[in-house]
């Protein structure tokens, strides 16, 4: 899982909800609400279906939280950086009630419906919460409702295809989430007590809110879900990805279709064998592999060891030509020792992945970890995380090293925010926000168009490129 915040103030609506016009059962003059979404995609998506419903029942969505009447903060529990970075963003939110035109302060996600308590109490300011499976109350907490978090249930709420979303990403990429929830019991994850059980969406529903975002001028959308490889399993039915995928495919306007979040005991032969076949499936997997020393997954209480994952690993290159494979370790894990560590240094050695992201540990009350012994120091955690980083970045070097003179397919995202002089885009094999960028220095297209690039030079993470068609 990867962790940024984003914030929805100052991005521009999609078409059809800029103007912040009332439905005709609002009030003549629009509240107003300032919006502030922290966290991983799957929470963004969350974000938007709330923004539409504002919008919807007329509210205006201000482009700045200090004009706001109200504001939303939608947070995120899933590391200590992730708590940290939402306390703060409350805090520094509930000032514009002194200072701003806010009259009221509204937090939801999982910081709320884990510690819904504790945050009234040590943020008077507060109005209302509300916790992940209230996303359909946002309404009536804005409005004045008194809204707080009942954490005895879990959630059960999942959007469908009719519920209003207002896009805050760029207008030719969307995030779908097609299942919530998870059903493991890895040691270190506190996301099922957030998210409540694993529950999939319909295949008709999702293809009907991916043929919706194609109207709409959307070209690559990206499946997200905390497992989005078991997608189906409680409908019933095996392999629900790749029946997925495979309806997807056949829906016009869509150019690139994603799979974040994959589980790698939920890998199958058919999954990417679709991949493989499916024009629109992109040869990109995102799948979180956390450690590879056998005693250290024992431990995180993961269901495959170092050999399996490896011949996992072996298995989807084979079945999936020019495979891009992304994933994501964690260091520091309580009596992780330096062998069971340079176990993990010769794993990411060994399977030279495309992209890597390290975390290190972070104790999270409610789960099995919290309770182990043998915490090691956050010096040498960071050290082992700066470690593999250093190694990954030599490994991504040479891979793209090797790309210069080849030609790629490139999605233009506009201006380069460091000159106007070049553009920026990326690959099928760059996923939004969490990998590296292609740097255009010649040429010219609109953002949102596929151009035909040349490779021109390589760094670590980007690959610098002229157009050529």
């Amino acid at each position: 899982m990867t962790w940024t915040p984003v914030k929805l103030e100052g991005r521009p609506a999609p078409e059809g909800v800029r103007s912040g016009a009332a439905s005709p059962a609002a009030a003549s003059t629009p509240l107003s609400v300032g919006f502030v979404s922290l966290g991983c995609p799957k929470n963004l998506v969350d974000s938007e279906v709330m923004l539409g419903q504002l919008r919807r029942n007329g509210c205006e969505i201000a482009a700045d939280v200090s004009e706001a009447e109200v504001i939303v903060v939608n947070t995120c529990a899933f590391i200590d950086r992730a708590k940290q970075e939402s306390i703060d963003t409350i805090l520094e939110m509930a000032r514009h009630k002194d200072a701003g035109r806010a009259k009221r302060l509204v937090v939801t996600g999982c910081l709320s419906q884990r510690y819904d308590a504790d945050l009234r109490r040590e943020i008077p300011e507060i109005d209302a919460t509300l916790g992940t499976g209230q996303v359909a109350d946002i309404v009536g907490a804005v409005r004045g409702v008194e809204t707080t978090v009942d954490a005895r249930q879990p959630p059960t709420w999942i959007y469908d295809h009719a519920a209003p979303r207002m896009l805050s990403t760029a207008p030719w990429t969307a995030y779908v989430k097609i299942s919530e929830g998870c059903d493991y019991t890895c040691s270190f994850c506190i996301i099922p007590t957030l998210r409540g059980r694993h529950r999939s969406r319909r295949v008709d529903d999702i293809e009907a809110e991916v043929r919706a975002l194609a109207e709409r001028g959307v070209k690559e959308v990206v499946l997200v879900a905390q497992d989005s490889t078991r997608y189906g399993l409680d409908l019933g039915g095996r392999d629900g990805l790749a029946a997925l995928l495979r309806r997807l495919g056949r829906v016009d306007g869509i150019r690139w279709i994603r799979v974040m979040y994959a589980y790698p005991a939920t890998v199958t032969d058919a999954i990417l064998d679709t991949m493989a076949a499916e024009e629109k499936v992109v040869k990109y997997v995102d799948i979180p592999l956390q450690h590879a020393a056998d005693s250290v997954l024992r431990r995180m209480k993961r269901p495959t060891g170092r050999g399996n994952l490896m011949g996992l690993v072996a298995r989807m290159r084979e079945r999936v030509p020019n495979l891009v494979v992304r994933t994501s370790f964690i260091v520091g894990f309580p009596g992780e020792t330096e062998a069971e560590f340079e176990e993990l240094l010769a794993f990411v050695r060994e399977g030279e992945f495309d992209n890597v992201g390290v975390f290190t540990y972070s104790d999270e009350e409610g789960t099995t970890s919290f309770d182990l012994s043998g915490r090691v120091a956050s010096r040498t955690k960071e050290g082992r995380r700066r470690r593999v980083l250093a190694l990954q970045k030599r490994i991504s070097a040479r891979k793209n090293k090797a790309r210069v003179g080849s030609r790629i397919e490139v999605l233009l995202e506009g201006v380069h925010p460091d000159s106007e002089l070049l553009l920026r885009g990326r690959t099928a094999g760059q996923a939004p926000e969490i990998d590296g960028a292609v740097i255009v220095n010649d040429g010219s297209a609109e953002a949102g168009t596929f151009v035909t690039c040349e490779v021109t030079e390589a760094h670590a993470y980007d690959l610098v490129a002229r157009i050529v068609s």
